[in-house]
This record gives structure tokens, C-alpha cells and sequence, in this order.
């Protein structure tokens, strides 16, 4: 594995499932400093954090009350950057637009076959489980990217 200067959470437009994934990741002890951030595929201007998402974070101790959703771009893909998609959709698309860029979906960069499905829409308790699951599979990546550092 790679050493990793920045890893980057990206969904369709970067208003719940990334940034939760970032919130809950910039909270976890990586051996060493990674930049983490995230991304929308589909922004046409800047949105805060979806309601129900920062509902779901405050309950658990987290606020994105100051984000803003930001696209997608070139620079994103660039070397030394870790991708994380929710979806292989997602993935496929940025594969295709950026052929060297490093892109997985959160669950295939664990090895897992399960794709963090979309909540837009949903009740609540829809975003609550959201976050349970992005919760474990950071846990995960954070384990991931730890055991990686240890073998350097």
C-alpha cells in the first residue's frame, strides 16, 4: 500500500455521506497526519451538511455545521491522494474521468462487498444507520492505514 498524503471521502453531491465519513475520520488517531477532506461528483454550488446528517453527528458528539460542499476536480486525483467512494458507480466515474487517480469504494478498500447506500430522502433513522456503518468501516480504514504505517 501506498503512503497516503491526503485521502479524500467522496458521494454524489457532498452533503451526507462524505462528510460525515470525513467528520468521523479527522476524530480517529492515525500514526501519521493524513489530510482528510471530501467531495461532491455533483455540485453546482456550495450546501451546507444535509439536516438530517448533522442531526445524526451532534448525536453522537460530532458537528459539520461549518461545511460546505465542494466538487470534484483534477487536482483531487492527484498522486499520493487516497479516494473513497460510497458507491461503485462513483468509483467508475472518476476511474474513467482520472485513469491514474487511486479510487476505491470505502467498503472495497476493506476487502468488504457492501457499498454505502444513499440516504437522500430517507427518514432519519436512515441516517442514523448511515453513520453506525460509516462509523465501522472508518474504523477499518483507520486500522488499515495504521498497520500499513507500523510496516514502513
Amino acid at each position: 500500500m501506498k503512503h497516503y498524503k491526503k485521502l479524500i471521502f467522496v458521494d454524489a453531491d457532498d452533503t451526507s455521506r462524505a462528510p460525515m465519513a470525513k467528520v468521523i475520520m479527522k476524530t480517529k488517531p492515525l500514526f501519521r497526519p493524513i489530510e482528510i477532506d471530501s467531495r461532491g461528483l455533483v455540485v453546482l454550488f456550495a450546501q451546507p451538511i444535509n439536516q438530517k446528517a448533522e442531526a445524526v453527528l451532534i448525536s453522537n458528539g460530532y458537528s459539520a455545521r461549518d461545511h460546505a460542499s465542494t466538487a470534484f476536480s483534477s487536482q483531487d486525483a492527484e498522486e499520493g491522494t487516497l479516494i473513497l467512494t460510497m458507491e461503485e458507480a462513483q468509483r467508475e466515474k472518476i476511474r474513467e474521468e482520472h485513469p491514474g487517480a487511486e479510487v476505491y469504494t470505502v467498503s472495497e478498500f476493506l476487502q468488504l462487498d457492501k457499498e454505502v447506500e444513499p440516504v437522500f430522502g430517507e427518514p432519519l433513522t436512515s441516517y442514523g444507520k448511515c453513520y453506525e456503518m460509516l462509523e465501522n468501516l472508518i474504523s477499518g480504514i483507520v486500522e488499515k492505514l495504521n498497520e500499513e504505517e507500523l510496516r514502513r
